[in-house]
Formats: C-alpha cells, sequence, structure tokens
C-alpha cells in the first residue's frame, strides 16, 4: 500500500522487468565523484527500506552495467549477482516481513543511457558535462533503485566533481564545499520521489534567480550558459506569473523550491523532474518561442511529480493535465482560450487513427502526441461538464489529497464523479477507454 491506501504491489505491466514490488525505499543517500573529461562515475548509494508482507530472501535493484565493488545488507555481506541490469541480492539471513533494513552499494564505471523503446535514456554525455532524463526507466543508468514509480523516496544527492563545474540536482542546496581543484555539492530532496524524477545536470552554468519570490513565495533559480542569459531572460520572464496562475488554479507549490536548467545542447524535449527541469539551447530563442513548454513543465511539478501515477498505464494523468495547462497559461495570459486549443486538437486528433485508449494506451503509444492533445481535450471535456468553478475546486483538492502521494485513473474517476449534478460515467468512459474520438464538448457560454 501507499501512503493513499492503493495497493501497488504489482510489476508495472508496461515494463515489468523493472523494480521490484516485495519492498519499498524510503530514503536513498548517493554520493557520487564524477569526472567528465573520461565520463567517469564512482557511487555509494545507501538506501533505507522496509520488507513487505512477506519475508525477504532475496530482493533485487535495477543497476546498469556498472562495476561493483561492495554491497552490505544491515552492514554485512549478501551473497549477489548483477547481469541484465539487476542486481539481485540474497541477505545472509531472510528479512522479517515488515523490517527495517538497508543496503549499500559501491559502484564505479562509464555511466550510458539504458536502451528502451524510444532510443537511450537516463544518463547522457554531453560536450562538456552530462544530465539525466530518466523518463520512464533511465534511472538505473546512474544509481541502484527501485525503478517503479510507484515507490517514492526521499534523497540526499552529493556530488563531487572539477570546481568549474557547476551541478544541479532535484532539491535544496544544502552545502557547496571546495577542496583543491575540486567541489562538493549536496542536495536534499524531502518530498517522495519516484526514481525516474531524479533530475541531475552537470555543466558551466551561471546561476541566476527568476523574480522576488517574496514571503512565501517559491524560489526559482535558473542554470544557464553565460551566452544564453539574454536570450533566457525574455523567454522565461513570465516563469513567476506562470507559477503564481498555479498556485492559483491548482493549490499550492508542493516543493520548496523550483530549478531550470539549459544544458549547452539542443535536446529533443524538455524534461520534468522533482522541482527541477531540463531544456535545450533550442528552446530558448529569445522570442519566446517555447513558453507553453515552460508552462508544461511547470505543471508536471503538480500532475506527475507531487501526484504520480501508480504504473506507466496511467501516464495520462501526467501528460494530459501538462498539456491543458499550457492551455490554461494561453487563455490566462492573452493568448487563445483553451477552448480555442481544444478545437485545434480535436481538428488533428480527427484526422488520425482511432486506436488510442487513453486510461491504458500500451507500451508502444504511452509517448504518442495523440496521448497529450486527447488528454488536454478530456480535462477539458471535464471541465465543460462540471463548470469552471466546481471543476477548478475539484482540481485543487485533487491535488491536496494525493499530495506526494500515488493514484489510479480509477481513483480520479471516482473523485470527478464528487463534484458533479450529474452521472459522470458516460463521459469519462468515451473519453478515457473508448479508442474513438468523441465529438468536441461546446464551447462556454462567453464563445457562442
Amino acid at each position: 500500500m501507499n501512503g493513499n491506501g492503493q495497493k501497488t504491489t504489482a510489476p508495472d505491466p508496461y515494463f515489468p522487468a523493472n523494480g521490484d514490488p516485495r519492498y519499498r525505499v524510503h530514503r536513498y543517500e548517493l554520493a557520487l565523484e564524477y569526472r567528465p573529461g573520461p565520463n567517469r562515475l564512482a557511487g555509494t548509494a545507501r538506501l533505507s527500506a522496509i520488507a513487505g508482507r512477506a519475508p525477504l530472501t532475496e530482493f533485487a535493484l535495477d543497476l546498469a552495467e556498472f562495476k561493483i565493488s561492495r554491497v552490505l545488507v544491515n552492514g554485512r555481506a549478501p551473497r549477489y549477482t548483477h547481469r541484465g541490469g539487476k542486481l539481485r541480492i540474497r541477505p545472509a539471513k531472510p528479512l522479517p516481513a515488515g523490517a527495517a533494513f538497508t543496503v549499500e552499494v559501491h559502484w564505479a564505471g562509464n555511466p550510458q543511457p539504458v536502451r528502451s523503446p524510444w532510443g537511450g535514456i537516463g544518463w547522457e554525455e554531453l560536450t562538456d558535462g552530462a544530465l539525466v532524463a530518466s523518463q520512464p526507466i533511465g534511472a538505473p543508468s546512474w544509481y541502484p533503485c527501485n525503478d517503479r514509480p510507484a515507490d517514492k523516496a526521499s534523497y540526499q544527492i552529493s556530488v563531487n566533481t572539477p570546481s568549474a563545474y557547476t551541478v544541479a540536482a532535484c532539491g535544496r542546496l544544502l552545502t557547496r564545499t571546495t577542496k583543491a581543484s575540486t567541489t562538493t555539492w549536496v542536495y536534499e530532496q524531502p518530498a517522495p520521489t519516484s526514481s525516474y524524477l531524479v533530475g541531475l545536470s552537470i555543466g558551466m552554468y551561471q546561476t541566476v534567480l527568476l523574480g522576488d519570490p517574496g514571503l512565501g513565495g517559491v524560489p526559482q533559480s535558473a542554470h544557464v550558459p553565460a551566452h544564453l542569459l539574454p536570450r533566457f531572460s525574455r523567454d522565461f520572464a513570465r516563469q513567476p506569473a506562470m507559477m503564481r496562475l498555479f498556485e492559483e488554479l491548482f493549490g499550492p507549490y508542493p516543493f520548496g523550491e523550483y530549478a531550470v536548467v539549459v544544458a549547452d545542447e539542443e535536446l529533443d524535449v524538455p524534461v520534468e523532474a522533482q522541482g527541477l527541469s531540463l531544456f535545450g539551447t533550442n528552446h530558448v530563442d529569445g522570442a519566446r518561442g517555447s513558453e507553453r513548454l515552460i508552462a508544461h513543465e511547470l505543471a508536471h511539478q503538480w500532475f506527475g511529480n507531487s501526484v504520480t501515477i501508480a504504473d506507466w498505464r496511467h501516464i495520462w494523468l501526467n501528460e494530459g493535465f501538462a498539456k491543458y495547462a499550457e492551455w490554461l497559461w494561453s487563455e490566462r495570459s492573452g493568448g487563445r482560450t483553451a477552448h480555442e486549443h481544444a478545437a485545434a486538437a480535436h481538428r488533428l486528433l480527427a484526422a488520425r487513427p482511432q486506436d488510442l485508449r487513453l486510461a491504458d494506451p500500451g507500451r508502444k503509444l504511452m509517448f504518442d502526441d495523440r496521448l497529450y492533445q486527447r488528454g488536454g481535450l478530456a480535462v477539458h471535456a471535464i471541465r465543460r461538464a462540471l463548470g469552471d468553478d466546481a471543476f477548478f475546486h475539484m482540481l485543487r483538492d485533487w491535488t491536496t489529497a494525493h499530495r506526494h502521494g500515488v493514484v489510479t485513473t480509477a481513483a480520479f474517476t471516482t473523485h470527478v464523479s464528487l463534484y458533479a449534478a450529474e452521472p459522470m460515467d458516460p463521459l469519462l468512459s468515451a473519453w478515457l477507454y473508448a479508442p474513438t474520438l468523441p465529438p468536441l464538448p461546446p464551447p462556454p457560454p462567453a464563445l457562442r
């Protein structure tokens, strides 16, 4: 069970080889040394975990093909094997059901992306530095973890690297200590975090603050190559206003701070991590050309990061709401209305194959553009059915009730029905479970 009382003990149906549901981790402490030139990573991980309902005679961690020099369970050496991305550990004595235990792993090697149906994901060596973009199964490319979205834990991440480099990681910077030619950066993320959302970037950056958060505001910072700062300052100028809007619409920002990184390299898409988002040089043009993506990644802090899916079948709960947040920002900042965006998305989808089930798209289609567009449309249809007052009340209650928790589509549909004057089942079934695209919802009265 997770904190919201939902069962999360089954393997992820899309990635059954990843993760181990027989135990859960509640804290990771990672101590890393990274040398950018040779792309050399050495690390020690200490995991604090709790056994599930059955005694553990063995358990597994996910870790790519590094050299392992030491493994300890409760301070004692277990038997272990490491192949095929799985570190299988057999403690000297079985761990009792419900028992707290610690695991320590020492590893080293040249990190590289793990193979996936979408190419290499996870650790990415850049021209000068590195970054991590792990969605959905890239976390084992750089540290040993229980790689399943439902297993959320707090993190402390320490990175030692040459002093010319800036290290950005999810959480709050606790200390930065320079000795000789290297600097150790220590970050703490106390909020429960899925392994795929543990962000890290190492590069030649200047760090700047975005706006003045004021009393009770969210501190926002950015790590940006110096030559991009003039363009960046224009492109991201409205992010503090986005933060204020999303707090109004979605409820309080769920973490202690928010940072963005612009890597000095082009990236296919920006990537969200916990309290941190990663962009590429191609997302900074000085003309606010990627502003919708800034809104999208910020919205993920509520939808996906704080409120996290139990398994990857429910990815629309992340992407549909982040897409709709783009439309809400447009609507509230003087651009096209959400309904105009919805109408454009509907036209787009009507011309494409009708073989996507939003609430369970299958692994092949989980990042299909249709999932994002139809997800946004489904949220819009719910808004039109409920009316604005009930819709935004429903949204804020959803993010509050499941803050730092784990959810499913079924939990969401049950939640939505509480705010409706009429039965919602026909609308929800049509948008979430039937492949055929339903009609465009009627426009709000002001647009008729």
